[in-house]
């Protein structure tokens, strides 16, 4: 009975996506009303699939829109057909994105890259840096997935060093550089709804994003020496011991450059060709980024005469990629109701109000300040960043602020970022911990908390300093 569920809910997360892109073009009344049907039918197969024990925040989220369509005298089909559709750029980006790590699995791109450099890398602090940075570029093709790939290739090098200061060095390393990626992996689904929703400028947000991210690296860098100090262990000694030794079964030197060069054309046909439609046509991102990854995919396969990889590649993904999906999708359609109802009610209004009392109670205290503190509260609540930044940019994005988008983005992003390293309750987090055996807790707040308190303040100093200057005005 478990396989036909699962077989038919793939079924219709299919549907549903094919209908999210026809509609996007053709806006027909028959097929919006078939797209919200489809959303309804995965929320029934998604439960029945996962069972009322592994759908408890869906089914929470679900209940407490109920209570409010009520009170706002709202009828429920209404209110859940209409909250089917609010989600589904999303819903969208979600269903796509997984085929980008088809790409990272033809070619060992990492290892050879990393061998490519093995003399840059062989001090601590060099081999930390590039590690943060580097999954951050690997977040931006396999998103979270990053953490369990990286952990992989850097327990090739340093797989013997498992005493629990080598696990602050590696676990440290690549949650920050996951968590750093939110502020600008265009990739990211969290990053690009806030910056689509808000109507931020995207080049100006990435670019910021982005600095601000080697900032956080350099930071993460600054925070590992003293604890490499703390802990009285010597890791470059060893680490240039164990990057000789991987470097020894590395591919011949000429390969190592060819898979650079494939590795940064992957980085810029994706990234710029995003750019480059969005330019152009001013096409919304949400629609733009899904039909480029598909495209890219396909050509990559060409060009590398894999064309007949292409079936396998898809197959496997309906096979084992899709239904994992359903908890997330579920996820973002019962947001999507929950905002909807949110909308039917005087809640922003009350939400401004609060926090202009507060602003004049604490004159020193902007709402930039405190919205980092909203995704960071719902985050330890266990809600995962993106379903977090969708709740908050959908409240936010109906009301008004006299503050630039790009800093009223860069303030939720942060929020993220600290979210995602100090939360026990978060996907980033689990999977890191599933991946070196450390409790949730140690690998998160444990790890991280002071690092994420310095990241905070570092943030609102720029963001304080932009808004005193008016650098975006």
């Amino acid at each position: 009975m478990n396989q036909i569920i699962n077989f038919l809910l793939k079924i219709i997360i299919l549907i549903y996506a094919l209908f999210h892109f026809i509609t996007f073009f053709w806006e027909a009344g028959p097929l919006m009303e078939l797209l919200s049907l489809s959303g309804i039918f995965i929320l029934i197969l998604s439960f029945l699939y996962n069972t009322l024990r592994n759908f408890k925040l869906p089914f929470t989220l679900l209940i407490i829109s109920s209570l409010i369509l009520f009170s706002s005298h709202t009828h429920f089909y209404v209110g859940f057909s209409s909250g089917m559709l609010q989600m589904r750029s999303v819903i969208g980006l979600l269903i796509v994105i997984p085929l980008i790590s088809a790409v990272l699995r033809e070619e060992p791109y990492i290892e050879d890259i990393m061998a490519l450099f093995h003399r840059f890398i062989h001090t601590s602090k060099r081999f930390y840096f590039v590690v943060v940075s580097f999954t951050q570029l690997i977040a931006y093709f396999l998103l979270f997935g990053a953490i369990p790939m990286m952990h992989q290739f850097v327990n090739i090098i340093l797989k013997n060093e498992t005493s629990l200061a080598w696990e602050n060095y590696k676990g440290t390393a690549l949650l920050r550089g996951f968590s750093l990626s939110t502020l600008w992996v265009i990739s990211i689904p969290s990053f690009i709804f806030v910056v689509e929703t808000l109507g931020a400028p995207l080049l100006i947000t990435i670019v910021q994003g982005m600095s601000l991210a080697l900032l956080g690296t350099i930071l993460a860098v600054v925070f590992a020496h003293f604890q490499e100090k703390r802990f009285g262990i010597q890791i470059t000694p060893v680490l240039q011991k164990r990057v000789a030794e991987a470097v020894s079964n590395a591919s011949p030197p000429e390969t190592r450059f060819k898979k650079l060069i494939e590795f940064i054309l992957l980085f810029i046909t994706l990234f710029g060709t995003v750019f480059v439609i969005h330019g152009i046509f001013h096409a919304s991102l949400m629609i733009v980024i899904p039909i480029v990854i598909v495209v890219w995919l396909s050509c990559f396969y060409l060009i590398k005469g894999r064309v007949r990889k292409l079936p396998i590649v898809f197959s496997r993904y309906f096979r084992h990629d899709l239904s994992s999906q359903s908890y997330q999708l579920s996820v973002m359609l019962s947001v999507g109701v929950l905002i909807y109802s949110l909308h039917q009610t005087n809640f922003s209004m009350y939400v401004v109000n609060g926090l202009t009392i507060t602003q004049e109670t604490f004159p020193f205290i902007n709402v930039l300040s405190l919205l980092p503190f909203i995704i960071i509260i719902l985050g330890l609540m266990g809600l995962g960043p993106l379903t977090v930044m969708v709740l908050v940019a959908g409240m936010l994005e109906s009301m008004s602020f006299p503050y630039p988008t790009e800093l009223i983005v860069l303030s939720i992003t942060s929020g993220s970022v600290i979210s995602t390293l100090i939360s026990p309750l978060i996907m980033p987090v689990i999977v890191l911990s599933a991946a070196n055996k450390l409790s949730i807790l140690t690998n998160g707040f444990t790890f991280n908390w002071k690092f994420a308190l310095t990241f905070y303040l570092m943030i609102q100093l720029y963001i304080q300093f932009a808004l005193h200057f008016n650098l975006f005005t």
